[in-house]
């Protein structure tokens, strides 16, 4: 069930446009399993290596804009002790003074999420909520950016949840996102281990949402699958019969070309 609330504001004078290329957006999303998912691109260097954030059963967060990296394990630790995700938001703002420059969205396990941008975030900026999907942006071409990505991601829905934030990441890019310039990006699905079960970054790229389509592509060939053998939560051993590893990758791979 979608339940939308929106958040914009468009600068009344534009920033100089040195400024403005430093653009952000990223999705947020629980599936019905209770995984997590992340997709964002940024014209700036590795960006899911300061604004991704989540834990398994907990949730997801990005901090954006003039980011805060300390939100991330504050939010986490403040939604595994069972707060709801609209106070863990008004909270970690109230208490930053440099909230009117931030921008942060979470999503916790109940699916619930919560929002935060600040006043002085560079236009377009803004973020849509819904139950188990948050999207948030600035410095973006427009508000087509996120309701391409919002929509594209509803479309998709019989696609995995990391293929549905690649199409949904690719369409906002589409309506404009790239406008302002391109340079990283990242995909982040954490599931029932404590690690994520795919955690793909493009730091420095031309084309950044284009290779990380091709380096999701490329981890379908060998690495998720492999990933499955590993020692986790429900197997702390792990396949170790190298024969039976290949044979579930051949598995794996049989049934992706199904």
């Amino acid at each position: 069930m979608r339940r939308p609330f929106q958040y914009d504001r468009v600068d009344a004078l534009a920033a100089p446009t040195e400024i403005r290329t430093r653009m952000t957006w990223s999705i947020l999303a629980r599936d019905g399993q209770g995984h997590f998912g992340v997709a964002i691109a940024s014209r700036f260097f590795a960006v899911g290596a300061l604004c991704v954030h989540t834990r398994r059963g907990v949730g997801a967060v990005a901090t954006q804009a003039l980011m805060n990296p300390l939100y991330g394990p504050a939010a986490l630790d403040r939604l595994a002790a069972g707060r709801a995700a609209s106070d863990v938001a008004a909270e970690l703002t109230a208490a930053d003074a440099g909230r009117a420059q931030r921008q942060l969205h979470l999503l916790g396990a109940d699916g619930t999420a919560a929002a935060h941008t600040g006043e002085q975030c560079v236009g377009w900026c803004g973020h849509f909520v819904f139950d188990d999907l948050s999207v948030a942006g600035n410095m973006l071409a427009g508000q087509q950016v996120l309701q391409a990505t919002i929509d594209a991601f509803f479309a998709n829905a019989k696609l995995p949840m990391a293929e549905r934030l690649i199409e949904a990441m690719s369409a906002g890019e589409a309506a404009g996102g790239d406008k302002r310039g391109k340079q990283s990006a990242a995909l982040r699905i954490h599931a029932d281990e404590d690690h994520a079960q795919l955690d793909i970054r493009v730091d420095d790229h031309a084309e950044p949402m284009a290779e990380l389509r091709r380096l999701y592509t490329v981890s379908l060939q060998r690495f998720q699958p492999f990933v499955a053998c590993l020692p986790g939560r429900h197997d702390p051993v792990g396949e170790l019969d190298r024969a039976c590893i290949e044979a579930r990758v051949e598995a794996f791979r049989a049934a992706r070309a199904v």
